[in-house]
């Protein structure tokens, strides 16, 4: 009875996630996970900003400390979400670290609200944000 109920959950999972549109965050029912990324309490890693930079000139870089992800697909996800954003120039997630670097024109206003929104869309919750312009 236990693993029917088992195969049943991984089936409704499965449909569920085949049937969401790309607006829907996910739920993480069904999943598993050992740790959870506390962003607030991490550093960037240094290699991958200095990597993010390469490219970037006239920019400004919000670094977003995001709680709650805690699986590539998260993180995948919130990618999937600012790339649709025509303000955003690029964006990294670093799902180890908990962080999502944005990268916008020096122009552009930056609105926290805006991202918190977008990340807890996801399922996730952007808790703190740092604006570095280069």
């Amino acid at each position: 009875m236990k693993k029917i109920l088992t195969i049943l959950l991984a089936l409704t999972s499965l449909l569920s996630a085949a049937n969401s549109s790309d607006t829907d965050h996910h739920s993480h029912e069904g999943h598993i996970h050992e740790k959870m990324i506390d962003g607030k309490k991490l550093e960037v890693d240094p290699d991958r900003f200095d990597k993010f930079l390469v490219g970037l000139e006239d920019a400004q870089v919000a670094i977003v400390n995001v709680q709650g992800m805690v699986c590539d697909f998260c993180a995948r996800g919130i990618e999937k979400t600012f790339k649709k954003d025509e303000k955003v120039k690029k964006i990294d997630v670093d799902l180890s670290k908990g962080k999502v670097l944005i990268a916008y024109s020096l122009n552009e206003e930056i609105d926290f609200n805006d991202i918190k929104e977008k990340i807890v869309m996801n399922g996730q919750n952007a808790i703190d944000m740092q604006v570095v312009s280069l």
